[in-house]
């Protein structure tokens, strides 16, 4: 076997060296304070057996999808757990994907064409911006929820060009991954629609935490029919794998047709498309949990300042809360110190996040006790 190419060797070491290199770790014991699954869908027995009745009932027994969808991979099970989702999130269409990367790279490469613009928030998801490097449109980034330099943004090209013809992305999530913040969605909808711009709104982690049956926090406002796509995966609340494009009809065709990581891949397997169909019908009956996870983030936040934490965490009222402890090596230590006690709480590290903006990340589930967020904080403030 060749050598390691050095230049590769040596962005390793500079990982090394900046204490930012990354390993995989197995699962652990640990009280869960890291893992997206908010509601527990991941771990119910109940979705479980029932996914496997469902297979069963529609006579889907077979391991895989067996090609791309528009071969053979399409099976019986997508139509029907398709239009259930639609009906769900109130959108005329629904096109699954097999995750919520292969979602946002196969929307963003694809929907913005040369001579559109993308303006999207600095703080989106890697799986946007890959998307977005892949387009053809030009693309420029706003300040994070700041709403005025967007307006800035937008009078600025649409004065470069034919007001008219000028075709614009606007692009943000509903809950930032590494903050857990959220931005004014109702401000957001009335500067787009003022300026005539596309609205596409990523709620990875908003579905199963904001609305009576975890719709996510666009429909929990009532403003779903203002926005020209939502992208909503379900690797986080709802506990499995793939993830949906919302919209109408017209952009699930046009999906269907230039989407490369749409048409290219194996589609997802029947019993994936049957896990997705179990737990959304779930989310109709798991009231109980959904009302405990917000009861959670609100006691996470007076412990905060019980414990004289505020300060030190974004603000947030999902189930992300993040602690800003500069420096690679600062947060990882205290991340040790809190797993040694119990406690799955990760750290988050530049160049992840900004150089001074390192973090620990707590996720917070239905399944969590008050005791057990009391008494992680309560460590934290001995530990700072």
């Amino acid at each position: 076997m060749k050598d390691f190419p050095h230049s590769l060797a040596q962005k390793l070491a500079a990982r090394q060296e900046q204490n930012a290199l990354r390993k995989l770790s197995l699962a652990n014991q640990l009280i869960d304070f890291a893992s997206n699954d908010y509601l527990g869908f991941a771990k119910s027995e109940a979705i479980f057996t029932a996914t496997h009745h469902h297979l069963v009932t529609n006579n889907s027994m077979i391991n895989g999808a067996t090609g791309s969808r528009l071969l053979s991979g399409n099976h019986t099970l997508y139509p029907t757990t398709e239009a259930f989702i639609a009906n769900f999130h109130q959108s005329p269409s629904a096109l699954l994907f097999n995750s919520g990367y292969d979602a946002n790279v196969g929307f963003f490469s694809a929907v913005p064409q040369k001579g559109d613009y993308i303006l999207f928030d600095e703080l989106c998801h890697a799986s946007i911006r890959d998307g977005i490097q892949l387009s053809n449109a030009k693309a420029y980034k706003f300040k994070h929820n700041d709403f005025e330099d967007l307006e800035r943004l937008i009078l600025k090209f649409q004065a470069s060009e034919n007001q008219h013809s000028t075709t614009i992305y606007v692009v943000t999530e509903s809950v930032f991954s590494m903050d857990g913040d959220c931005p004014n969605i109702e401000e957001l909808v009335t500067v787009s629609e003022k300026y005539n711009c596309y609205l596409v709104v990523d709620e990875a982690h908003a579905l199963g935490v904001f609305g009576e049956k975890g719709e996510g926090l666009v429909q929990f406002l009532g403003l779903q029919q203002h926005f020209f796509a939502r992208i909503v995966t379900f690797g986080k609340g709802l506990g499995c794998h793939g993830a949906v494009v919302l919209g109408s009809e017209e952009l699930s065709s046009f999906l269907v047709n230039f989407a490369r990581s749409f048409i290219y891949t194996t589609g997802l397997s029947p019993h994936s498309v049957a896990t997705i169909d179990i737990a959304y019908q779930a989310l109709n009956t798991k009231a109980a949990a959904i009302g405990e996870l917000k009861e959670r983030i609100n006691f996470f936040n007076q412990e905060k300042n019980r414990f004289s934490l505020k300060p030190l965490f974004v603000r947030s009222k999902s189930a992300i809360q993040s602690a800003i402890i500069p420096g690679n090596a600062n947060v990882k230590h205290i991340a040790q110190q809190l797993q040694e006690k119990g406690f799955d709480v990760k750290p988050i590290l530049s160049p992840t996040v900004p150089a001074g903006q390192e973090r620990l990340r707590f996720c917070l589930h239905s399944y969590n006790t008050e005791a057990q967020i009391s008494e992680v904080l309560y460590c934290l403030s001995l530990l700072l």
